[in-house]
């Protein structure tokens, strides 16, 4: 019964045990995760974190805003307007009649009266006010988008900068891993009486320079992680991995959010041609009009009376006419501007983008040559390797040897980044999504 009792005190701890173990993986496994990120989330975060995109909301509370006055343009409008006044002389009968006293007129009148009058030429212009309204909030909503696209291009070089960096001090690891070995090797000749000390020196001291442009280059890494840290507002270490992307194809075609920018002002422009016209539209009321007044509608009343008058009131304003040619003719010079306005964008960005792909077409080529280039390199630093062992080299020769084969890998990375950086710049110039 007692060992029975051990044996389950002992699963528990086991089990205990187990349960820890997994949750400091899924720890572990968390901080990993969240020291890594990549492009695509660099160019949310940067969107997310722009004080610029407060706007969005701004002017969706005014274009609410504007709607609602729009809509209570066409309300029923209320007035209250009174008057009392002292006359110098009254509409009189100029007979008398036997038996009979026509009233006299008080020179002094007053009137008191509310009015609601209901607009009917309003609720057929009320859809043109919304649509302007509606259109001059998407062309500043996409002046935003438009802004917020820039970033992309900052985003890319802060990004591939980092990831140049990271390559460049992986190949002076490497380096400095071919330096060790040249200066074991130089000992073993030292040793052996059959090279001089000052040659192992002069490794030792290539080595130590190599350690200058370690740090050199982690501090440039830290400044352009700072940088991108302020851009997308979460902190990255020099611990974060900046996971590299993918290539991507890239396609001849312009699909920037200026184009959209463009539409969306045309809109705008084709609203306010309507507006014009609606401007020499005859204004169409109905109204109700009651009150008291002293006379009343009966001019020969000396009494106080309420009163009242409905009916239909047109009021048409012809010097819009003067002036709506005229308007027309500045709505449709300004579609010509936007005209010359977007093809000039797009004549730049189309430049730009054949620029760009001539660009990646230059890289991939040299990518082509690099690793060739850097085998026939190492197998020069090998050799001389093996002669500095025998005596038959000197340090100098390892060196420059050392330092050709680190140029070389230094090429090939720089090109697999500048590809890929050049790659993203076309998408982003093109405004096409990778294939």
């Amino acid at each position: 019964m007692l060992k029975c009792m051990i044996n389950v005190h002992v699963i528990k701890k086991l089990v205990l045990v187990v349960i820890l173990m997994g949750l400091s993986v899924v720890s572990v496994l968390a901080q990993n995760d969240s020291t890594k990120i990549d492009l695509e989330e660099c160019y949310r975060l940067a969107k997310s974190n722009y004080p610029l995109i407060k706007q969005h909301e701004l002017l969706e509370k005014t274009k609410v805003f504007s709607l609602d006055n729009a809509q209570k343009s066409i309300m029923p409008q209320v007035s209250i307007a009174g008057q009392a006044t002292h006359q110098s002389d009254v509409t009189a009968v100029p007979i008398s009649l036997p038996n009979m006293e026509i009233p006299t007129i008080s020179k002094n009148q007053y009137k008191v009266y509310a009015e609601i009058s209901q607009s009917l030429t309003g609720l057929i212009t009320l859809k043109d006010q919304q649509a302007n309204v509606e259109a001059n909030t998407a062309v500043e909503v996409q002046r935003i988008e438009v802004e917020m696209y820039k970033l992309r291009e900052r985003i890319n070089s802060l990004f591939f900068g980092v990831l140049l960096l990271d390559k460049q001090m992986e190949q002076i690891e490497i380096s400095k891993t071919d330096l060790q070995s040249g200066i074991d090797k130089m000992e073993t000749a030292i040793a052996n009486g059959v090279a001089l000390r000052s040659s192992a020196s002069n490794l030792k001291a290539e080595l130590l320079k190599a350690d200058q442009r370690l740090l050199e280059l982690k501090y440039n890494k830290k400044s352009f992680l700072d940088v991108l840290s302020l851009m997308i507002g979460k902190q990255l270490s020099a611990e974060t991995r900046l996971e590299t992307p993918k290539q991507i194809g890239y396609s001849e075609e312009i699909n920037r959010p200026e184009q959209s920018l463009f539409a969306l002002q045309r809109k705008s422009l084709d609203v306010q041609n309507k507006l014009i016209d609606a401007k020499t539209f005859p204004q169409l009321s109905v109204f109700v009009q009651g009150g008291v007044g002293q006379p009343a509608l009966n001019m020969l009343s000396t009494e106080s009376q309420g009163f009242y008058i409905a009916g239909l009131r047109l009021a048409w304003n012809l010097n819009n006419f003067y002036t709506q040619k005229n308007d027309k003719s500045i709505v449709r010079n300004n579609q010509k501007i936007l005209e010359v306005q977007e093809e000039t964008f797009v004549f730049n960005t189309k430049m730009n983008v054949n620029q760009q792909q001539t660009e990646v077409s230059k890289i991939e080529e040299l990518l082509k040559t690099d690793q060739d280039i850097i085998d026939l390199r190492e197998q020069v630093k090998n050799s001389t390797l093996n002669q500095l062992n025998y005596g038959t080299a000197t340090s100098n020769d390892y060196l420059i040897a050392v330092n050709v084969v680190e140029q070389a890998k230094q090429n090939l990375a720089m090109h697999e980044v500048q590809l890929l950086m050049a790659q993203y710049n076309l998408q982003t110039t093109a405004g096409t999504e990778g294939k």
